[in-house]
């Protein structure tokens, strides 16, 4: 008797599927050196061979060492409180690649990122070299705000600035929070090489918006060319900055106007600087002040998830992806001097290879924490708990506990909570991403 045929049943993949499978075969190299021969060449070619969708609308650039992100934020939000379409491109993702790029704040759908990524995917053969990770994605926001109509687009830089692949925007504000030693593995080691590279983003067609003052660096920024030059302290400055419930109260003097008692539902006094800049770009953008009304809608809603985002009260939980010496000492300032304490301090860190973890810890003022657990950031470049553990140690803290991965971390910090007790999690924004599903679940 002939046996049964069997019947295979074939799935085809989806198009999300094959989208993110071809983003995943692009973003497993990172590189770790100084770029002997750096070129925004393929980013250009692809956005060519694309119909130059990133010059379909008016760009406001953003870079910095610290506060960008904070920055564009905001700028976003004035900008949506002015009735425009608005898409936003930042970097890096905490949990999902989709919150690369949002439209009004909506972060992208699976199905149009598919959409766009496999539209890349088909072209890539006919730039004539691999893609790197961030060109695929930059190529995707620029082709979805293009498609979607949006007016404007606030484009944060995702490392240094001249050879960046969002330079090749043509940026009517183009934006310099402030300059610090960070990725010095790929420029450096002074303060001028890293403003020299971030300043290569300002264009001969675009409004230069400057916040950083250092004056080892202001020669280099008079030199660039520029419709004109804004620079914080000379055309604006921040008057008062206040410590409020929920934020900060601050007030704002620009060329065009004085604005008293802004509330920013963000932490931290450095929110200050980024709320001068940020407002200095709108007006700049607009070329006229911005009324109250529009200033208050806009900035009352501005957000920033992972950078000191306080996730619950009894116990205080925050996270914040503070991951250099800079944005570390920031975060430790905003930490201990903004919120009461009754109890113990608990701190859940993990940070990269390129990091120096003595001082790193040290900007976090670890020893001052009565708990510190390590755990290796998830990605093949962080540094095993251990060794964050033996720099805690030698750091002078008392209480350290290792645990390999973030939520096991995590598990062991918040079963050591009490109601008057904080938990800040900090040092890499890969274990920021990772804490935040998990406190989620773990927090009633």
């Amino acid at each position: 008797m002939p046996s049964t045929p069997t019947t295979v049943q074939v799935v085809a993949e989806s198009p999300v599927d094959r989208a993110l499978a071809f983003l995943e075969s692009h973003s497993v190299y990172e590189k770790t050196g100084r770029i002997e021969s750096p070129s925004t060449a393929n980013i250009e070619r692809l956005v060519q061979l694309l119909g130059d969708p990133h010059l379909a609308y008016r760009t406001i650039h953003v870079t910095g060492t610290n506060g960008k992100g904070s920055t564009t934020q905001m700028i976003t939000r004035l900008l949506m409180a002015h009735g425009l379409k608005v898409g936003t491109y930042t970097s890096p993702h905490l949990e999902r690649v989709n919150e690369r790029m949002a439209i009004n704040g909506e972060p992208i759908s699976d199905e149009e990122l598919a959409e766009n990524v496999l539209a890349i995917a088909e072209l890539e053969t006919l730039v004539g070299t691999r893609l790197s990770y961030f060109e695929v994605l930059t190529a995707v926001a620029f082709r979805w705000f293009a498609n979607s109509a949006v007016d404007v687009g606030v484009i944060e830089v995702g490392l240094l600035g001249r050879w960046d692949a969002t330079n090749v925007v043509r940026s009517d504000v183009a934006v310099l929070t402030n300059v610090s030693l960070d990725h010095t593995e790929f420029a450096g080691p002074t303060h001028a090489h890293i403003a020299r590279e971030k300043v290569g983003i300002v264009k001969p067609e675009s409004v230069f918006v400057q916040g950083e003052t250092r004056d080892d660096v202001q020669d280099i920024f008079a030199a660039v060319p520029c419709v004109r030059r804004v620079v914080r302290d000379q055309h604006f400055d921040v008057t008062s900055n206040e410590l409020a419930v929920g934020g900060r109260l601050i007030s704002v003097r620009t060329t065009r106007a004085k604005y008293e008692d802004v509330f920013v539902p963000l932490h931290g006094s450095h929110q200050g600087d980024n709320t001068a800049v940020a407002i200095t770009a709108v007006e700049e953008f607009f070329d006229h002040a911005i009324a109250r009304e529009v200033l208050d809608e806009g900035m009352s809603t501005a957000s920033m998830p992972g950078r000191f985002e306080v996730l619950g009260r009894q116990p205080l939980v925050i996270v914040d992806g503070a991951h250099n010496v800079g944005g570390a000492e920031v975060c430790a300032e905003v930490f201990f001097n903004d919120f009461q304490v009754d109890g113990r301090r608990v701190l859940v860190v993990g940070m990269l290879k390129s990091r120096d973890a003595a001082e790193l810890l040290g900007a976090l003022r670890a020893d001052e924490f009565d708990l510190v657990v390590c755990c290796t950031a998830p990605t093949p470049r962080g540094t095993p708990a251990a060794e964050v553990a033996s720099a805690a140690r030698a750091s002078g803290c008392d209480t350290v506990h290792i645990a390999e991965r973030p939520d096991a971390a995590l598990a062991y910090a918040y079963q050591q909570l009490r109601a008057e007790d904080a938990l800040l999690v900090a040092g890499s924004l890969y274990v920021v991403g990772a804490a935040r599903p998990v406190l989620r679940e773990l927090m009633p």
